[in-house]
């Protein structure tokens, strides 16, 4: 059963990656799969699901694929196969550059990508990566407007900032280790505040040789205040929004906001 107008079942997986391992780590997501919550309308993979990220561009380069490859097929196939919407990211080529690609698929196989575009090159992720230069377009599903940004871009707020509303809900998909974990909360809780939007935040879950993850996904209302809960091996939340929009017309934040523009580098 389908979830009521204006109200969206999210469901993020904050699974374990398997480095390099696509088949293992499909896995991981189709057994999720057979576990998902009744009515979910939109499920969210951490960043670079099928393969995890090494330092090392011959080892990415060798694991990158183009849109029309075998991880965005078998993320079609299990949108149709479930009736959802499914968000993540992917090691993408499009020659002559690799990108951290984030999808937004639908059921009926629409699909929509964006490139990440800060790189965290502290972990050399922006030696190996070329950095995207445009905003995700902002997709209508379900009667919400959502939008998608991959991991280190939560620092920037000049990027994710709602300019006039146009947004009800950001996804952040993300591998961010345990060691800022306290960053990453309070930057999700920041964006949900400033931009008045519901915020995801799906963190990967396990360890590699960069550190640990688990624990740090959640999801946040337009006030900042946590609503996901476990339901294994997701965290859920059933998001209104109604509520956000009386909660934007109460308290009209945006009208007082400032203008700007972004300059690509």
């Amino acid at each position: 059963m389908k979830s009521l107008v204006n109200n969206l079942r999210v469901a993020a997986l904050p699974m374990p990656i398997v480095w390099a391992d696509k088949e293992a780590n499909m896995r991981i997501v189709e057994q999720a799969f057979a576990r998902l919550p009744q009515g979910t309308d939109l499920v969210v993979l951490p960043e670079l699901f099928s393969t995890g990220f090494a330092d090392d561009f011959e080892l990415i380069a060798d694991l990158a694929e183009r849109n029309t490859g075998p991880t965005i097929d078998r993320v079609k196939s299990w949108a149709a196969r479930y009736g959802v919407a499914i968000a993540g990211s992917f090691i993408a080529s499009t020659p002559p550059h690799l990108y951290n690609r984030g999808f937004f698929i639908e059921p009926s196989g629409e699909e929509t990508f964006y490139d990440k575009r800060h790189l965290f090159s502290v972990g050399r992720e922006g030696a190996i990566f070329h950095p995207g230069t445009t905003p995700m377009n902002i997709v209508r599903f379900r009667g919400w407007n959502i939008a998608l940004i991959i991991c280190y871009d939560l620092r920037f707020p000049v990027w994710c900032r709602c300019v006039d509303n146009r947004y009800d809900l950001m996804l952040v998909i993300a591998s961010w280790p345990r060691s800022r974990g306290y960053a990453f909360e309070h930057l999700l809780v920041a964006r949900a505040i400033e931009n008045q939007c519901t915020v995801v935040g799906c963190d990967r879950g396990g360890s590699d040789e960069f550190g640990q993850y688990d624990g740090l996904t959640q999801i946040y209302d337009s006030h900042g205040m946590p609503v996901g809960t476990e339901e294994e091996p997701f965290v859920v939340a059933d998001l209104s929004l109604n509520k956000v929009q009386a909660y934007r017309e109460s308290f009209p934040v945006s009208r007082d906001a400032d203008d700007f523009t972004i300059i690509d580098r």
